[in-house]
């Protein structure tokens, strides 16, 4: 399964803290898109999906979430909660985030612009794929 934790460097003083993202430096990858989810509701289950051709980094800037990763084989769970802290997420790896803290605020990074055509929404075509690899 391709994927990692990434420790961003943070940069701060006696005023507060700050890290800098920085495509093709602590990102592996060009950053094509950036998107957050927040307000989620207790109990919801976001992602249920897999990508064909995406790379991506989730970040927890605030509060906590855990993210479930299944590569067809091996299945894992991460545990988001420092800002500091992004897992990357190779292309052909079903995602589920869960368990999101009330004031969870999850950013991801993406190498690529949306396109539904990437995606894919269905566990068995995900299963699929991945034996096609």
């Amino acid at each position: 399964m391709s994927k990692k934790f990434i420790k961003f460097e943070i940069k701060g003083d006696e005023r507060g803290s700050l890290i800098s993202l920085e495509s093709k430096r602590n990102i592996p990858f060009e950053i094509k898109r950036i998107y957050y989810i927040f307000d989620t509701k207790e109990g919801v289950v976001r992602g249920k999906h897999a990508h064909k051709d995406l790379e991506q980094i989730l970040i927890c800037v605030k509060g906590s979430c855990k993210i479930l990763l299944n590569d067809g084989v091996n299945e894992e769970i991460f545990l988001l909660d420092k800002p500091d802290k992004g897992l990357y997420i190779d292309s052909l790896v079903w995602r589920e985030m869960f368990e999101f803290s009330p004031d969870c605020v999850l950013m991801v990074l993406a190498n690529k612009y949306y396109d539904e055509e990437d995606y894919i929404r269905d566990y068995d075509e995900f299963l699929k794929a991945v034996k096609k690899q």
